[in-house]
């Protein structure tokens, strides 16, 4: 009798890095680490947001070349930690695509940021928001634009105040010099950049300090 062994066949091999840096100036750099550090803060008591930047996002089973990498994205209804880490996001596993998206634009950039990517963030993946800021104001007029799929097509978000409303974040977005900062409309404020936040622990601690030097009873 030959028994017949089933081989089991490989997981296909998803992309995790292109090996190209993560911004092609440091003012896109700092775009992205400020936009992401204080979503993940915003987001941080809900266990089921996942914010991440510039991750591989494939969107189809068995494709390895059906993918995109956003600069920023947030998805809501799936868990922020899982076990073992993404190192990448593969949209048939987790059940759903980015609600967010922001691309910082670039001269490299700018054509398929307003084509391509729209595209297959409006008719394939279906996300929420899309935004695109272009720290130079060098490519688009406005330099923040912000759409949202209404009826399978973005429409372009009106403005509130000279910032642009998202639903999906529950914040509004407003440049301010070469940054695209978020603003709390409930706190009247802007979220703080990790080197604010670093400047507000190095206040406190002073505070605490002289705090402990004060003599006692004065």
């Amino acid at each position: 009798m030959i028994r017949r062994i089933e081989i089991p066949r490989a997981r296909p091999f998803y992309i995790e890095s292109d090996g190209k840096p993560m911004g092609e100036t440091p003012q896109h750099v700092d775009n992205m680490i400020y936009l992401l550090e204080p979503l993940r803060a915003w987001f941080a008591d809900d266990p089921q947001v996942f914010v991440a930047a510039n991750m591989f996002v494939h969107y189809e089973r068995g494709n390895r070349n059906r993918h995109g990498s956003p600069d920023v994205f947030v998805v809501r209804g799936v868990p922020k930690d899982v076990r073992p880490k993404r190192r990448n996001y593969l949209v048939w596993e987790e059940g759903k695509a980015p609600d967010f998206v922001v691309e910082v634009t670039s001269e490299s950039t700018r054509e398929e940021d307003r084509a391509t990517k729209r595209a297959i963030y409006q008719d394939v993946l279906r996300v929420s928001e899309y935004f695109l800021f272009d720290p130079f104001e060098e490519y688009l007029h406005p330099r923040l634009q912000g759409f949202r799929l209404t009826k399978g097509v973005y429409r372009p978000i009106r403005p509130v105040k000279g910032r642009l409303p998202s639903k999906v974040l529950g914040l509004h977005l407003e440049p301010s010099g070469d940054l695209l900062r978020l603003y709390d409309p409930a706190g009247g404020c802007w979220l703080p950049t990790p080197p604010e936040q670093r400047e507000e622990i190095e206040r406190l601690r002073r505070e605490l300090e002289a705090l402990r030097r004060r003599p006692a009873g004065s």
